[in-house]
């Protein structure tokens, strides 16, 4: 019995895997000894070096295989040469401090910073509670950056109007200050005139964000006026509030804010989390360069 096949029965009778996975391991492990054999015919699975190995995993790269799949099948072979080296079938193993290829984070989704000032016009909402409400929630989340539940947690004492500044509770119980302009000062001193109409004692209702029954903001009510707006201005598939905390950050770092600052606003724990948003103003950098250079 060869290699292949003692590994494979490995799998099938002492650790009782599926035929579906088993059937994933024998490709893998097929594909890749077609691609050894092709390199050099007198190559055997004792014979390959790490070399070998990181070249199939260019090989695959460059065939446009994603990150995953490559160290799936990389995964698979560090399986089988574990499983030979532990029976003495063979005497090294090539995968051996291998790494794979790191799986690109995604870019955070966010909205250009025209469309939100298109969409923040004061025309586009009625001066009632409601157009007043809503158009503060979205101006919340654009000029503060701060989470959902951030958002919704606010009392009526976290907002500082004469310090222009929010208190508000975020992951771990830490809590951080977060200051605002005066655009988003007048907003709020217009809503919470009209919040008082609604709610006459402040004691019964202590949260600063309400609906029109009195109550408080839940996380999905929000989300879905964010939803309802965002649709109006962007095609983008995400429309939830996190894109606007994107979007926060985003504009922030393409006025030149610096990278530290606005980890503190964002309260993230390490910047290597803010940092993504500099891969996104990187992008816009990149399109500007292909629109006006004309060698680009």
């Amino acid at each position: 019995m060869n290699l292949k096949d003692s590994f494979l029965d490995y799998l099938a009778y002492e650790r009782n895997y599926s035929p579906r996975t088993l059937r994933s391991y024998r490709d893998d492990l097929n594909f890749f000894e077609e691609f050894f054999r092709n390199l050099d015919d007198s190559l055997t699975w004792e014979h390959v070096d790490p070399d070998v190995i990181r070249q199939w995993m260019v090989h695959m790269m460059e065939q446009g295989h994603k990150e995953t799949s490559v160290n799936r099948r990389l995964s698979a072979l560090r399986s089988f040469y574990k499983f030979a080296l532990k029976r003495h079938l063979l005497e090294k193993d090539p995968t051996h401090l291998l790494s794979g290829p790191k799986k690109k984070k995604p870019l955070p989704y966010f909205v250009r910073e025209a469309e939100m000032e298109r969409l923040l016009d004061e025309k586009n909402f009625s001066q009632d509670f409601d157009g007043v409400r809503d158009r503060l929630v979205l101006s919340m989340f654009y000029q503060t950056g701060v989470r959902l539940s951030e958002l919704t947690g606010l009392d009526l004492g976290d907002v500082d109007l004469a310090r222009m500044q929010i208190r508000v509770l975020g992951k771990r119980n830490k809590v951080r200050l977060i200051p605002f302009g005066t655009d988003l000062c007048q907003l709020i001193q217009q809503y919470l005139s009209l919040r008082s109409q609604i709610v006459k004692d402040d004691e019964q209702v202590s949260a600063f964000l309400i609906t029109g029954r009195g109550v408080r903001a839940s996380n999905n009510w929000v989300a879905e006026k964010v939803r309802f707006y965002l649709a109006q201005v962007t095609t983008l598939k995400k429309r939830s509030p996190h894109v606007l905390r994107h979007t926060f950050a985003t504009v922030m770092l393409n006025h030149d804010a610096d990278l530290e600052s606005v980890k503190e606003l964002l309260g993230h724990e390490s910047l290597s989390t803010t940092e993504i948003y500099t891969h996104t103003t990187f992008e816009e950098l990149k399109k500007v360069y292909k629109q006006a250079h004309p060698r680009a």
